[in-house]
């Protein structure tokens, strides 16, 4: 299979919309992902083009983002990506499409409150695929308030040297690659 897999990270522009279906639900939306460039001569970052693409998203991912996501919203998602033609009075249109396999906030520009579905298993065989390569997740009970234990897999651990302090040098502008 030739699927084309993206991450675009980018701004809801609408407000989902959801549909049931025969043979499960889908949850549409449009997004935005606006490329930025630092331009040296105006020693300063500029926008360039914008890339504007439909998302929809299936049955469980449907419902989680029908409920979490608005209008707005910084977000970043990650699945197929597709082009869906249609005739219009115009002649052959077309645009690009995702099909998400993942839809989630850009905690680069806010916060969120994460809830866990616990009832909800995937079924997409994409996700399943990617996620067979992954450790488990771990239990909540692992997470107990509280606990000053690390824990393998769960805490950063490393020497005092990993992690150095920074000073406003190190966030200086750097140029895009064109």
């Amino acid at each position: 299979m030739n699927d084309t897999f993206v991450t675009v990270v980018g701004n809801v522009v609408d407000s989902p919309r959801r549909v049931r279906l025969e043979n499960g639900s889908v949850t549409n939306f449009r997004m935005a992902s606006t490329a930025r460039r630092y331009d040296s001569a105006k020693q300063e970052f500029v926008d360039a083009g914008t890339l504007w693409v439909d998302v929809e998203c299936w049955n469980g991912l449907s419902s989680n983002v029908s409920a979490s996501i608005s209008k707005g919203d910084p977000v970043i998602v990650q699945g197929a990506l597709t082009t869906h033609s249609w005739e219009s009075e115009n002649g052959r249109r077309s645009a690009p499409r995702i099909r998400a396999f993942a839809v989630g906030p850009n905690l680069a520009r806010g916060k969120a409150d994460f809830k866990r579905d616990r009832a909800q298993r995937t079924t997409d065989p994409a996700v399943e695929e990617i996620g067979a390569s992954l450790p488990p997740a771990p239990r909540d009970e692992e997470f107990t308030q509280g606990s000053d234990e690390l824990v393998a897999g769960r805490d950063y651990e490393a020497d005092v040297e990993t992690l150095k302090n920074m000073t406003a040098d190190d966030l200086s502008p750097e140029p895009a690659h064109v």
